[in-house]
């Protein structure tokens, strides 16, 4: 029987659509978006806060508060 694989990366844990390559497409899309359909930069920068403090909460904040849980394996570099 093989051993699990030890998650030492919060990413490890989200699937394929919530990586953070994902989360900066996705955001620029939208922000990108508005402006180009909109031309109003008021508008976009309405769109573009809470895109932000999404962006912000999922590629800062929430991999820092996994790291700090202690709910992930430790990281040890074999030599």
């Amino acid at each position: 029987m093989t051993e699990p694989t030890p998650i030492t990366s919060p990413w490890q844990l989200k699937p394929w659509w919530c990586q953070p390559w994902s989360i900066v497409l996705t955001g620029v899309a939208i922000v990108g978006g508005s402006w180009v359909l909109l031309h109003r930069l008021w508008l976009t920068a309405l769109v573009a806060a809470p895109i932000g403090v999404w962006m912000g909460f999922f590629l800062l904040l929430w991999p820092r508060l996994m790291i700090e849980s202690g709910l992930l394996e430790p990281h040890h570099d074999i030599e």
